[in-house]
């Protein structure tokens, strides 16, 4: 009989202590000699066992189990440096090989992983044949790279141990991310095979537009030349027939690519072409030079295109440009940003800052900028009352997105930029700016936290299903926009429609409810939220203004979004509404006639709202941020007869000024920010809560300055302030401070260098007697082209010289920012990566795959490279067995000693019973004469036991009247012992006749008592005996 498992041991060193059995048979043999020969071997045998069983134990005993079952993951490069046939084909031929080479009675596994950049379980191993599939399922994020160490490292990962287990690799070997050989040792070293099956790149030209190199420092008017570097790479394609004056020795063809090579200059959004000519390139680098002036100072990004006449000549199109980067720096330039047609209440700022020698240049709420690039010609940028949803119709609104929203505070952060906010009607907590991460820039929250404030809003939403497209998604998404906007004293409630009619999202029958505590839970229940269709308007708005009356809110305003398909509403809801100050806005999604849209206009207008008709889902966020700011307009404060503002802090931006300001008569109230490196310049003396009466506060937010105004430029709440004389010289002293460092950088010089996957940053730094500065404290930042923030440390390397290095992983500008120490304006540059290193032409990395299928696994063979793979199967690269053997068998292990242990202890129990316990098994034999009835006894014995009853008794009676008439003697037997005396010989009596067949009547001449045989007591002896009894 075979067993699955086999014993084996952790530490078989232990096992040494089995040398010791014989001196344990010895000791044993010659001490258990009393027992007699049969328990002296049963003891000898467990003792035996009990040693040998606690050496295994100490030994780490562990069951092993040993399988031949074989899991294979296959390995597919989804990298954009493959063909997309070829990236087909792999699936294709994972489908065959697994299907031809899988032994279903050995139960063998099979998995797929996906891997660009990253890498992804497609297929889990499991033992069956991979279905038949016509596309991959996973979604890879990012395809533009080749990491072969993270897709090694998952496929170990997600392989289960039971089993022997392969690797097969399929890619062309160009690996630009990760290290795949340290991997691939790892994954050999845990016993693991590779094989690899080749993507072979096809012999072809290919044109790469390296670069367009520019001057590090340009100068305003000073001309220089740029460089643009193209590559041509590649096999060339062979003539037909072959021309001998344009062939080499070699008989390959040399003629040019001819191409036309574009170049383009962008700045502040707009784009112009610079160059634009025919070109002819040999095999090798080609470089072409590009002489210009640059006028104004600003930040020019440069493109540069090459697009090939015969498009065989140029197999991959995302290596065909590149860009480059420079800032030009002039004086002091800020940027305005303003509401549409509302410039002209921002033109005594802008006229008092020019004034001051500061440059302003206005942009307008409809063109924003694009990028960040655009945002560095400016040392600071001022938002200009301007609120985040601006627009009255459909056609007019616009809004800041959550991506120039983040380049603001990028800008600031990282970059040193200043920032600031000027406050108006529509600005700040007003503005829909609350919740944002403008806010959390700002020195100042603009949600309002004091319950005493009366700064409290309502907003009920209606939601109607409509036919548009993806309907539902969007619903969902503006209300949650909507309970965005709205601050934590603000009152929130959502009405649909259900198959139970209409019903309150939250809130029970209520409905409204507090969104501070309530808003996450708000947002989960949106989430959840599927709105129906609904018959009619009148049951829902009826529920809305009662929901809305009973809270105590200063502003109180209904949304209602709907196809217009409901009935109309009675007149006694519109009354409703109007006798409550609710304003109803309504927007007709994807209507379907006049009638309809007419419905929702007039409700709208009755009730003193707006009407919207939108087509597009895109458009709804917008209108509902915007529509959610009327319930923020109790942050507006206007004191009846206005205040007088005063200074509470000594700061740079008020040195010169009286410590009284004119009065205003409003601002937008906003929350003390709790950090102490919030400075509050400016406060009101009303409102009587001090936390929420801040005019003017200022702080450091990274490596720039923001500020927050909360009244306005001089048009409405700060009209006293435009005949001051102080005006221009707060504004201009403000943003002074605000923008970052500027002036001469001559002494300092930054360069970068790309290197490897890497940016290498140098500043060196000179005195103004050209010596050496060093100890400085160098400040790098950087941001990638997605924005975010990469870690950049510099460190002084030699004299006056300062260095640091950051990972690129994608292409796009970074933009770098140094400061070379307190006081010195700061060193900008950008650094442009074109294209991944994916789409620079490079063959199949042959000696990559050769190694890495070279690698043995512990304890077995090593790998194979088959025949490549091309855009179809065949059978050659279908002959090499994946799930064939040469890996070493799989074992799982389990811990047996604590069982082992248990044991012993079990066994050496029962040595003990055996040396210290006889056992009779005389109780055998009778359970056998019971069992065959063997043991019934005979009418004539019973005869003779009730004449021994009948003796005992009449010995009884005599001894007891002997006793009674005799003194105490202590050799005499109590009477007890007497009866038990004669109950003995009853017994023995009984048990002879049954043994022997007496016959009744047959007298037995034996002794009966005990005291007739044997030695007999002394004196003492029995004296004690009856003491004795006597206590008892």
């Amino acid at each position: 009989m075979s067993f699955p498992f086999r014993l084996g041991f952790e530490s078989p060193g232990y096992l040494v202590w089995l040398l010791v059995l014989p001196l344990l048979w010895l000791w044993g043999w010659q001490h258990l000699r009393v027992l007699g020969p049969v328990r002296r071997w049963m003891a000898l045998g467990f003792r035996t066992l009990v040693w040998m069983i606690v050496v295994a134990a100490l030994a780490g005993v562990q069951l092993v189990w040993v399988s031949d079952r074989m899991t294979v993951m296959y390995v597919l490069d989804q990298s954009e440096s493959i063909p997309l046939e070829k990236r087909n084909a792999m699936l294709d031929y994972v489908i065959e090989a697994v299907r031809k080479h899988r032994n279903e009675a050995r139960n063998d596994r099979a998995g797929m992983i996906v891997f660009g950049r990253d890498a992804t379980i497609e297929i889990p191993p499991y033992d069956d044949d991979v279905p038949p599939m016509r596309r991959l399922e996973s979604l890879l994020q990012r395809t533009d790279a080749t990491n072969l160490e993270a897709a090694l490292n998952l496929a170990q990962a997600s392989m289960p141990e039971d089993t022997s287990r392969r690797i097969v690799i399929v890619t062309d070997g160009n690996e630009n991310v990760g290290r795949a050989r340290t991997m691939a040792a790892r994954v050999t070293a845990a016993g693991i095979g590779i094989d690899i099956v080749p993507i072979v790149t096809e012999a072809s030209q290919e044109v790469l537009v390296e670069k367009i190199d520019l001057p590090a420092n340009i100068r305003k008017g000073q001309p220089f030349e740029a460089r643009i570097v193209v590559d041509r790479q590649g096999t060339p394609r062979q003539a037909a027939p072959a021309d001998p004056a344009t062939t080499d020795d070699a008989g390959a063809n040399s003629k040019p690519v001819r191409g036309r090579l574009r170049v383009k200059q962008q700045v502040g959004g707009e784009e112009s072409l610079l160059l634009e000519q025919t070109v002819e390139l040999e095999p090798g680098k080609n470089v072409f030079p590009l002489k210009h002036t640059i006028d104004q100072p600003a930040a020019y990004t440069y493109e540069a295109e090459f697009i090939a006449d015969d498009e065989a000549d140029d197999v991959l199109t995302q290596n065909n440009s590149a860009t480059g980067y420079t800032y030009v720096r002039g004086k002091g330039r800020v940027l305005l940003i303003h509401s549409v047609d509302e410039l002209g209440d921002y033109q005594l700022m802008i006229d008092s800052l020019r004034d001051a020698d500061i440059e302003v240049t206005p942009m307008a709420a409809d063109r924003l900028f694009g990028s960040i690039a655009e945002l560095q010609p400016y040392d600071a940028v001022i938002l200009a009352g301007v609120p985040r949803v601006s627009g009255d119709s459909t056609q007019t609104i616009t809004s800041f997105t959550d991506e120039q929203i983040e380049m603001l505070v990028r800008n600031t952060q990282q970059l040193g930029a200043g920032l600031l906010m000027i406050g108006g009607p529509d600005s700040l907590g007003a503005g829909g700016w609350t919740g944002t991460e403008i806010e959390k820039a700002m020195p100042v929250d603009f949600k309002i936290k004091n319950t005493k404030v009366q700064a409290v809003g309502a907003l009920a939403l209606i939601m109607h299903a409509s036919e548009m497209a993806q309907g539902n998604y969007w619903q969902k998404e503006i209300a949650k926009a909507a309970i965005r906007q709205l601050g934590g004293a603000d009152y929130s409630g959502v009405l649909h429609w259900t198959m139970q009619g209409d019903q309150w999202l939250w809130g029970g029958s209520k409905g409204m409810l507090e969104v501070g505590p309530n808003r996450k839970a708000m947002m989960a229940a949106v989430g959840k939220m599927t709105p129906g269709d609904m018959p009619e308007f009148d049951p829902a708005m009826r529920m809305a203004v009662a929901g809305l009356a009973r809270v105590n809110a200063s502003i109180k305003h209904c949304i209602i979004i709907s196809d217009g398909d409901p009935s109309d509403p009675s007149n006694a809801v519109i009354n409703a509404f109007k006798d409550n100050n609710i304003t109803i806005s309504t927007v007709a999604v994807a209507s379907h006639g006049l009638t309809e849209s007419k419905r929702l206009s007039q409700i709208a207008s009755r009730t003193g709202g707006k009407y919207y008709a939108v087509k597009s889902g895109r458009a709804l966020p917008g209108i509902f941020q915007r529509e959610a700011r009327r319930v923020a307009r109790p942050l507006i404060y206007e004191p009846p007869g206005g205040a007088s503002p005063e200074i509470i802090y000594p700061h740079p931006v008020v040195d010169g000024i009286d410590t009284v300001l004119p009065p205003i008569t409003g601002f937008v109230m906003t929350q003390t920010k709790t950090s102490p490196l919030a400075q509050v310049v400016l406060r009101s003396p009303l409102p009587d809560s001090p936390e929420n009466a801040t005019v003017l506060a200022t702080w450091n937010y990274g490596l720039g300055r923001t500020a927050v105004l909360s009244t306005d430029a001089g048009q409405r709440w700060a009209k006293q302030w435009a005949s001051w004389p102080g005006y221009e010289k707060l504004h201009s002293q403000l943003v002074r401070w605000l923008m970052r460092p500027t002036g001469d950088t001559g002494q300092f010089s930054l360069a970068t260098k790309v290197d490897d996957g890497f940016v290498d940053v140098i500043v060196t730094a000179l005195g103004e007697d050209d010596r050496y500065l060093n100890f400085l404290e160098v400040a790098g930042s950087v941001l990638d082209p997605s924005l975010t923030p990469v870690p950049l440390r510099m460190e002084q390397t030699a004299p006056g010289r300062y260095a640091g290095r950051f990972p690129i992983d994608r292409a796009g500008t970074y933009f770098v920012n140094v400061l070379p120490g307190m006081g010195n304006a700061p060193l900008s540059a950008g650094v442009t990566v074109p294209y991944s290193e994916e789409f620079r032409y490079r063959e199949t990395n042959q000696s990559l795959l050769a190694q890495l299928a070279s690698l043995r696994p512990e304890g077995g063979q090593p790998g194979v490279v088959t025949s490549p793979l091309g855009s179809e199967v065949d059978e050659a690269v279908l002959e090499n067995d994946p799930f064939r053997g040469g890996l070493p068998l799989a074992r799982r292990i389990r811990d047996a000693w604590p069982w082992f242990v248990l044991l012993a202890l079990t066994l050496f129990f029962v040595d003990i019973l055996i040396r210290r316990v006889a056992i009779r098994f005389g109780f055998i034999k009778r359970w056998t004469d019971a069992l065959i009835g063997r043991g019934e006894i005979a009418p004539a014995q019973v005869q003779r036991l009730d004449q021994l009853r009948q003796q005992k008794q009449a010995t009884r009676e005599s001894l007891a009247g002997r006793a009674a008439s005799t003194r105490f003697d202590p050799t005499s037997v109590p009477t007890s012992t007497q009866g038990d005396v004669l109950d003995d010989a009853l017994e023995n009596a009984r048990d002879s006749n049954a043994t022997s067949g007496a016959k009744p009547g047959t007298k037995n001449t034996e002794p009966t008592g005990k005291g007739t045989t044997g030695d007999q007591p002394s004196y003492t002896e029995r004296l004690l005996e009856a003491k004795r009894r006597a206590k008892k």
